[in-house]
């Protein structure tokens, strides 16, 4: 799963760029016709890697409750995220990534609850979790980036 993780390490990389070369104000602008923002999008990524891969796992997720009921699946915008929620966000895109690794590395993954996705796609195991987060977050550096032409 080396090479999964480092599909979704160049993804994230893309996306700390953004985070880098846009103001506070325009990671927080929801363009017209979108109903979420840049800051949305990237968080959104780094929650749902954790709910498909350690919470469908049964093992605990290394981001707060919090933050997975303002991102998870389902929601949107729903105010401005103020720059500590942006640099907490930009240091669990790559810290989630490195203790991900390390967990796979010492092989804790043992049970995994199946999943269906929006998608039509039956997740069954922390492989498939790992594959379908990269096309999952694959779409996400698409909303991204139409929604940068959009500022």
């Amino acid at each position: 799963m080396k090479d999964q993780l480092e599909i979704t390490r160049t993804n994230r990389r893309l996306m700390s760029k953004i985070m880098d070369n846009y103001s506070l104000e325009d990671l927080n602008k929801v363009p017209e016709g979108f109903k979420n923002n840049l800051i949305w999008n990237i968080a959104h990524v780094v929650v749902t890697q954790q709910l498909l891969v350690y919470k469908l796992s049964g093992l605990p997720m290394m981001i707060d409750d919090e933050l997975v009921l303002k991102y998870k699946k389902g929601t949107k915008t729903e105010g401005f995220v103020d720059q500590a929620e942006v640099e907490k966000v930009k240091e669990l895109m790559f810290s989630t990534l490195d203790q991900t690794e390390k967990d796979i590395e010492a092989s804790i993954f043992k049970e995994y609850q199946e999943y269906p996705t929006s998608t039509g796609f039956v997740l069954k195991s922390t492989e498939d979790a790992m594959s379908f987060n990269n096309f999952h977050e694959g779409i996400h550096l698409g909303y991204i980036l139409a929604l940068k032409k959009s500022l």
